[in-house]
């Protein structure tokens, strides 16, 4: 019979049993509600072990990456060690560089643990040592860089955002922990169309995805549309006009609200604008990241377009207007 680890204990789970069943058998309450695998309340982490394919059913490919799986539906095949979350470690790194990217947002790079792992894509919370104040962000870098990269927006009366521009230097010393977060690249059908579209620093994760899809080969064409009020809030413009000069598969778009339009791009609403040049998303994986208003938007459009829900990835969160 397999051994469950849950929380410092180990439980013994008959043949035939799941694991909802088995802590439920022994007075362990895990969060549930339908049983049948479709609500997805007992999402849970194997930490150590393998979950049986099938107790993967439905979930994305980044959460399976991650080994997640249902617990009302996995029946163990061996031992395994489970948890309702991860703890992540603290740690302690130098700015290594400190970059204007434009008169709004500055580029951070933070020197990389030997211990730390990620995927292109996910984000990290940054703590300010004197008080341990937090905010998300979102990594522009890659894993094997041997920096992390930042893209962090000033914002108005934004505690962390003004100290990051005002105080912090280079050298200094700052704290993190994660990562977290599913909107990332998983390799597999290298073929298929990718659609990434971000505003403002949005563009950080998308640009740390992006380098990561080339870099595994993808075939498939790859379209990210950047998105600003005007032209002064686009950044990494020549950098990614130069990736499309150099890889046929990618096309970058620089958007507008209003004001001049940039060469190659296109002025408008955002939530609008890959849908009316793209036509159809039905086959598309589409990550969107940004403001949340405009990516729930995002999300509504391109699932209006043909794009499956399971093939759109975001975290919205990051980017909440409030993140100062």
């Amino acid at each position: 019979m397999p051994t469950i680890h849950f929380e410092g204990d180990d439980y013994l789970c008959n043949e035939d049993e799941t694991i909802l069943e088995c802590m439920t058998r022994h007075g362990v309450l895990l969060p549930s509600s339908c049983q049948s695998g479709a609500c997805q309340t007992c999402l849970i982490r194997a930490q150590e072990g393998t979950p049986p394919p099938e107790s993967q059913a439905g979930l994305k490919d980044t959460l399976k990456a991650q080994n997640y799986f249902l617990a009302c539906i996995c029946k163990p095949t061996e031992d395994m060690s489970i948890g309702l979350s991860s703890i992540s470690p603290r740690h302690s790194v130098k700015i290594t560089e400190k970059t204007p990217l434009n008169e709004s947002v500055v580029r951070l790079r933070l020197a990389k643990p030997d211990d730390f792992s990620y995927k292109a894509g996910q984000f990290i919370n940054l703590m300010r040592p004197a008080d341990d104040l937090t905010r998300s962000y979102s990594l522009a870098s890659n894993p094997d860089d041997d920096f992390l990269e930042l893209h962090i927006k000033r914002v108005p009366d934004g505690k962390m955002s003004n100290w990051v521009f005002d105080e912090l230097n280079v050298d200094d010393e700052v704290v993190f922990f994660g990562p977290a977060g599913d909107c990332f690249y998983v390799a597999g059908k290298p073929e298929q169309p990718l659609l990434l579209v971000g505003t403002g620093t949005g563009l950080a994760p998308l640009f740390g995805i992006l380098r990561d899809v080339l870099t595994q080969g993808h075939t498939g064409p790859v379209h990210l549309f950047h998105a600003s009020l005007a032209v002064p809030g686009l950044y990494l413009e020549q950098e990614l006009r130069d990736i499309a000069a150099k890889d046929e598969h990618f096309t970058y778009i620089p958007c507008v609200l209003h004001g001049d339009i940039p060469e190659g791009g296109q002025q408008g609403n955002i939530a609008d604008i890959p849908a009316q040049m793209l036509g159809s998303l039905s086959g598309y994986r589409v990550f969107l990241c940004g403001d949340p208003p405009i990516v729930n938007a995002l999300r509504q459009k391109s699932f209006l377009a043909g794009a499956s829900m399971q093939d759109i990835f975001s975290d919205p969160f990051v980017f909440a207007p409030h993140e100062g």
